[in-house]
């Protein structure tokens, strides 16, 4: 039988390694990101599963030599693939602190395969601890020199450690598959994944979450925050010799729902048959006697209602013993209530609990549901009412930034979904401060937070209309969605406000300069302007047609338009301007 080191000689000798890649799906653009490489021993042997392989090749020492071979084969079989976006090397540290960086070795793996360094990724993955700091951070920097970027990978697992990322400063981090296990159905882990979000964006790192295996845990990942758009894992798709090219049967589940919660009085319709006018008392009679729980009955007349009969009024008239004599002969319309409350099926439950609290006079326990020609639909009750209100105000509260109490991310999706599904016009503005990194580490967090507050109660003040929304995506991110036709003015006059109410957050010294400098991850002084706002509008013309997704993916093509223009800037997506010009 031939031994693990005997095999490990022959498959290093022979390069008989096969390369895997396992899609990186970027699911705000509903695209792949790129790909990491993940290497496989020869099929069929002790040796085939990449942990053992190196576990050998660690025990035989000859772990770097295998780690350069993985890593040319890698990028040989990415180019021959003609894979689209990054390629995701995994690279023991090890490999860089020693002949890599003496040789230039990576480097001429993808100059002799025509591959830009650019387009890669080197993931710092661990059999080791890291014991120099000094020298990996030097080593990173002569590598991000050459045009790569450096992910950290596995963030809470083995070695790799919070410490970590406070020493090397990565450009991205991968979270390890335990943080996002069940992500679902445990609310610590959501709370966890919110502060490391947190940490991320005031390190100008990229987070990317690995070993996404359910549509809940992937649901519930771009619920939480938006931002983590990075996603990796079985439910999108394994590691294959073949991979995936297409991202969108990757994301069955991405899309936002048809049809959002509907929080109008069609939620309390209830199908009550109503009466006629003619119909004798006596029937009227029965049937509230066979129905214990009918409480009011509407009377129409040509498909309109006219008026309700209330039980308990109504059976207060056979109260005495001559009661059955007196209505025997009567009809409907002689007793029934002419004081009627009908309200659309399209009525909002804020609006309609207010008309409720305005009526006077009137028994308010029900109310007639109408369709917008005012025919009959069914009854609707108080008391569900405020069940559903209040269900509201606990959801809403739930899924509210913590920091400014606005609708959080499941909210804005929902909110989005209905105007689309209503086919109405309307405009979606991404709003997102520029140079806010460096203000958030000069002046520290409670003054970040003091800013980002005085920002959304800027945007509150400035809705103009009465369904106009702003949400709090994450971070200094919002999102508004405005009709009207003063959209475009009231945006304009945010960005004045906003330069007006900046100079307030700086030290006088900083306002004279026009900023403040602070040094970047390489060591190096950088002046970085005064934090301006960036507005990307995109109009939408009513019966668009246009699906969340698409245009939650425009709205990120245009922030980032936005935010190359220096200032404070409003980029409206000329073409669809015209459309709510």
């Amino acid at each position: 039988m031939v031994s693990e080191q005997s095999l490990l000689d022959e498959i290093i000798a022979d390069e008989g390694l096969t390369p895997h890649f396992q899609p990186i799906v970027d699911v705000a653009r509903r695209d792949i990101h790129g790909y990491e490489a993940l290497i496989r021993g020869p099929s069929g042997t002790l040796l085939h599963a990449p942990q053992r392989l190196f576990e050998v090749a660690m025990q035989a020492g000859r772990l770097v030599e295998l780690d350069l071979l993985c890593r040319r084969i890698a990028i040989e079989r990415f180019v021959a693939l003609n894979l689209d976006g990054k390629l995701f090397l995994n690279v023991m540290p090890a490999t860089l602190l020693e002949r890599d960086f003496r040789e230039g070795l990576t480097l001429g793996f993808l100059e002799g395969a025509g591959l830009a360094p650019e387009r890669v990724v080197i993931e710092l993955t661990e059999h080791d601890p890291i014991l120099d700091y000094q020298a990996m951070r030097h080593a990173m920097r002569h590598y991000r020199d050459m045009g790569f970027r450096v992910a950290l990978d596995d963030l809470g697992a083995g070695h790799s450690s919070l410490r970590h990322w406070a020493e090397l400063r990565p450009d991205m981090v991968k979270l390890d598959r335990h943080f996002v296990s069940g992500i679902d159905i445990q609310p610590d882990k959501r709370e966890f994944l919110r502060s490391l979000l947190d940490v991320a964006r005031n390190l100008g790192c990229e987070l990317i979450v690995e070993g996404v295996e359910t549509a809940a845990e992937q649901r519930c990942l771009w619920e939480l925050d938006r931002s983590l758009a990075l996603m990796q894992g079985y439910y999108f798709a394994r590691p294959s010799a073949e991979p995936a090219r297409e991202v969108s049967a990757l994301l069955p589940m991405h899309e936002l729902p048809a049809s959002a919660p509907r929080q109008t009085a069609s939620a309390l319709l209830a199908a009550v048959p109503p009466v006629t006018p003619e119909l004798p008392v006596a029937a009227l009679a029965e049937r509230f006697r066979a129905e214990p729980g009918l409480r009011c009955v509407a009377v129409v007349a040509s498909s309109r209602p006219v008026a309700v009969v209330r039980r308990q009024e109504f059976l207060t008239l056979f109260t005495n013993p001559y009661s059955h004599a007196l209505y025997a002969r009567k009809r409907v319309r002689d007793v029934a209530d002419r004081r009627v409350l009908c309200v659309s099926r399209d009525t909002s439950l804020d609006l309609l609990s207010q008309r409720i609290t305005d009526v006077s006079g009137l028994q308010q326990e029900d109310f007639v549901i109408v369709d917008a020609e005012g025919g009959y639909l069914g009854m609707g009750n108080i008391i569900d009412l405020l069940r559903e209100i209040t269900a509201i105000q606990v959801r809403q509260a739930r899924n509210a930034n913590p920091l400014t109490g606005l609708p959080g991310n499941i909210l804005i999706q929902e909110s989005l979904a209905e105007r689309l599904r209503q086919e109405r016009a309307f405009v979606a503005v991404y709003a997102d401060l520029d140079n806010f990194k460096a203000f958030n580490d000069c002046y520290g967090y409670a003054e970040g937070d003091r800013l980002i507050l005085a920002l959304s109660r800027l945007l509150l003040s400035h809705l103009s209309e009465a369904e106009d929304f702003l949400g709090h995506i994450g971070g200094d991110d919002f999102m508004l969605l405005l009709g009207g036709p003063r959209w475009r003015a009231s945006c304009e006059q945010v960005l004045s406000d906003f330069a007006a109410l900046v100079p307030d957050f700086y030290q006088p010294e900083h306002c004279a300069a026009g900023g403040l400098t602070c040094e970047n991850r390489r060591g190096e002084a950088v002046f970085h302007p005064l934090v301006s706002l960036s507005l990307a509008a995109r109009p939408v013309h009513a019966g668009e047609g246009l699906r969340p997704a698409q245009l939650a993916a425009e709205l990120s093509e245009l922030k980032a338009q936005a935010k190359r223009r220096a200032g404070n800037t409003l980029f409206i997506d000329r073409r669809r301007h015209a459309c709510q010009a």
